[in-house]
C-alpha cells in the first residue's frame, strides 16, 4: 500500500534575519513548521525563540529573508487575510478593564465581520464552540478579570480558537501558570493538533514539558537553530550542554517513551540521617 504524502508545510521562514533597532537577534534562520504537529522552540533567554516567532506571525518585520505563508510572502497579503489564517497569542497578553469571558472570545471573530454584516450565527457558533473546548462555557457572563491566571489564559486560547485558523502560534502560553494548569493547558492543545489537525507552533521554558508534548523539537542559540527534528532525536545530553551549558542525564519515561532530562547534582549526594537508635547507642539524647 502506497505511503500517504506528508502535508507540505503552510508556513515557512527563509534565511531570516530580525531583530530590534540596532541589534540583530535571528542571523540567517530556515524554518519550515510541521503540518498537524507541535512544534516546540526552545533555547536559553536571548536565544531569538519569541523574535523567530513573532517575525513568523508578521508582528515583526524581518531585516533580510522573507515568511510565507501558503507560498506567498506574508507581508504581501492584507492583514485581515492573514488573520483569517493564523492566529497568534502573545506573551502575557493584558485584557481590557471590564471586558466579560464572552466578549473576549467574541475578540477573535473579527477578521470575519465585515460592517455590513456583524453577530452571525456563524460568530455565535464558533464563540460558543471555543468556550466549550478550553471549557470556560461556566465564566461566560465573568470578568475576565476575576479569573484565575489558568482561566485567564483558557480564555485567550479560546478567542484565538474562535478565529477558526488552523495555524497558531503561541508566545510561552504556560508561563506562570502551576505545574498542574500548565499540563492542562498542553493537553487540550496537543488535541488540537492530533484531534483537529491544527498547526501549532509554541514557545516553552521546561524542558520535560517541551520534550513530552511536542511532535518537533527546534533549539536555537545566538539567534541560530542549533538543531531540529523528533525529542528522541534532539533531546540529548550532548545537545542540552551545548545550547543551554546544562549538564544532565537523559532518561526515558518508562510510560511514554518521552524523554527527559535530569540536571547533574554538583554538591554530592545529601548525607543520611541517622536514625534514632543510631543517635542512642552514640549516647546523645532526643
Amino acid at each position: 500500500m502506497p505511503s500517504i504524502p506528508a502535508k507540505l508545510p503552510r508556513l515557512t521562514g527563509e534565511a531570516l534575519c530580525a531583530g530590534y533597532e540596532s541589534r540583530r537577534v535571528l542571523d540567517g534562520v530556515d524554518l519550515a513548521v510541521a503540518e498537524g504537529k507541535i512544534t516546540v522552540l526552545l533555547g536559553p533567554n536571548g536565544s531569538g525563540k519569541s523574535t523567530l516567532l513573532k517575525t513568523l506571525a508578521r508582528t515583526l518585520i524581518p531585516s533580510a529573508g522573507r515568511v510565507c505563508l501558503d507560498g506567498e510572502d506574508i507581508h504581501r497579503r492584507n492583514t485581515r487575510e492573514v488573520a483569517q489564517r493564523l492566529g497568534i497569542l502573545p506573551q502575557g497578553p493584558s485584557t481590557p478593564e471590564g471586558l466579560t469571558v464572552r466578549q473576549l472570545v467574541g475578540m477573535g471573530r473579527f477578521p470575519h465581520r465585515r460592517l455590513w454584516r456583524q453577530d452571525t450565527a456563524q460568530d455565535a457558533r464558533a464563540i460558543r464552540e471555543a468556550m466549550a473546548y478550553a471549557d470556560v462555557t461556566a465564566f461566560a457572563e465573568r470578568s475576565v478579570d476575576a479569573l484565575s491566571g489558568g482561566q485567564r489564559q483558557r480564555c485567550w486560547i479560546a478567542m484565538v480558537l474562535a478565529q477558526e485558523t488552523d495555524l497558531i502560534l503561541l508566545d510561552e502560553p504556560t508561563t506562570f501558570l502551576d505545574l498542574k494548569v500548565q499540563v492542562d493547558l498542553l493537553e487540550l492543545l496537543s488535541r488540537l493538533a492530533h484531534e483537529h489537525g491544527r498547526t501549532l507552533l509554541l514557545v516553552l521554558h521546561d524542558l520535560n514539558l517541551a520534550a513530552a508534548y511536542a511532535d518537533q523539537l527546534v533549539m536555537m542559540r545566538e539567534g541560530h537553530i542549533v538543531t531540529s527534528g523528533a525529542p528522541e532525536d534532539v533531546f540529548t545530553a550532548t545537545n542540552l550542554k551545548h545550547v543551554f551549558d546544562l549538564d544532565a542525564h537523559v532518561l526515558e519515561d518508562p510510560e511514554t517513551g518521552s524523554p527527559i532530562c535530569v540536571p547533574h547534582k554538583k554538591c554530592g549526594p545529601r548525607p543520611r540521617l541517622k536514625s534514632r537508635r543510631a543517635m542512642i547507642r552514640q549516647g546523645k539524647n532526643w
